[in-house]
């Protein structure tokens, strides 16, 4: 019987093991942290396995495998599960406004969430005031973070680099703040809410062309997790 009980051990000690090695995707660029989340399960595998071998050799190490298996890759997802529901119903719920290539959605590799917003469909040229239209994204997007709380959103605004460097950033200050306001209206907690402007120092195209400007005036909304999420 002790013999057979040993073999459990093993068994569930090297099947943890190879959960541990598994990355569904090697592209992912939170690879890493699915990685700390399987070895996670593997390691709350391995010790549930011991703790129940200790108390029940009829079966107890199976059983404690599996417990300590789930509380293990809760502790090493708990952030990256957070936001990838997140990302999930940003993405479900903002489908037409990605699809048009009005905002743009992407998981950065520290588990940041990163919404861009082109300011040609948010904002009249040379305004700080919000378009009409466009308060039915911010109202989807102010529903979704009203229910996932542990983060902090940073609202971040750049401009072209057409007219000066003084005027741009106050241009990009004043669109953050107008996207930060209408999120408090909507009972987004302002305490959560980050702004600045960068003006038109961190430009992603080639201002040479309009096509280029127009991609570099844009407010990109930074979501960043609480860092003691289980």
């Amino acid at each position: 019987m002790k013999s057979l009980s040993n073999k459990k051990l093993v068994m569930v000690s090297a099947l943890a093991l190879i959960l541990a090695a598994c990355v569904s995707d090697p592209n992912d660029p939170n690879k890493n942290t699915k990685q700390k989340a399987a070895t996670g399960a593997a390691i709350g595998a391995l010790a549930g396995a011991v703790i129940g071998y200790s108390q029940d050799k009829s079966g107890g190490a199976l059983k404690g495998a599996l417990v300590g298996g789930a509380a293990g890759g809760a502790v090493g997802a708990g952030v990256g599960y957070y936001m990838d529901k997140q990302q999930a119903e940003f993405e479900r719920q903002l489908a037409e406004e990605r699809r048009a290539n009005d905002i743009e959605i992407e998981r950065l590799k520290n588990e940041n969430l990163k919404i861009t917003m082109n300011s040609e469909v948010s904002f009249d040229y040379d305004s700080a005031e919000l378009k009409p239209a466009f308060t039915r994204t911010l109202d989807k997007v102010a529903d979704i973070l009203s229910r996932y709380e542990r983060t902090t959103v940073r609202i971040i605004g750049h401009t072209d680099n057409i007219g000066s460097d003084a005027y741009n950033q106050q241009l990009s200050e004043r669109r953050a703040n107008s996207v930060k306001y209408y999120l408090t209206d909507a009972r987004v907690d302002s305490r959560r809410l980050v702004t600045e402007g960068r003006g038109e120092a961190q430009p992603r195209a080639n201002n040479a062309s309009e096509a280029g400007r127009q991609l570099n005036r844009r407010v990109e909304m930074l979501i960043i997790p609480d860092k003691d999420i289980q």
